[in-house]
């Protein structure tokens, strides 16, 4: 059993920057991919980005793309979203969730159940 755990959320002003922890416990990971969601109210959750456990490759929504990046801690199981250049529109709840493979995790075929998420607001 996957029980991914987020935390680093906060409300920062638009330009401002946040790091986004997710400590995946349960089981080895091998080469699976671990991904981060966000869900704005009203709306469908959606793949924010993802990065896969052993080689490192990564994965980002068109949105994100030259202001998230990622950073790991196999040890402790963690991995790290930093958040540079947010926006009103990256306002939402954050998940982490963990799949075989990108394409599993797109689609939300997660190996994980959903936790309550980390809250995000970003002020204009």
């Amino acid at each position: 059993q996957v029980q991914p755990v987020e935390s680093g959320g906060g409300l920062v002003q638009a330009g401002g920057s946040l790091r986004l922890s997710c400590v995946a416990s349960g089981r080895a990971f091998g080469n699976s991919v671990l991904g981060w969601f966000r869900q704005a109210p009203g709306k469908e959750r959606e793949f924010v980005a993802a990065i896969t456990w052993s080689a490192g490759s990564t994965w980002f929504g068109d949105s994100v793309k030259g202001r998230f990046t990622f950073s790991r801690d196999n040890a402790k199981n963690t991995v790290y979203l930093q958040m540079n250049n947010l926006k009103p529109e990256d306002t939402g709840v954050y998940y982490c969730n963990v799949a075989p493979n990108i394409n599993l995790l797109r689609r939300g075929d997660v190996m994980g159940s959903w936790g309550q998420g980390t809250q995000v607001t970003v002020s204009s």
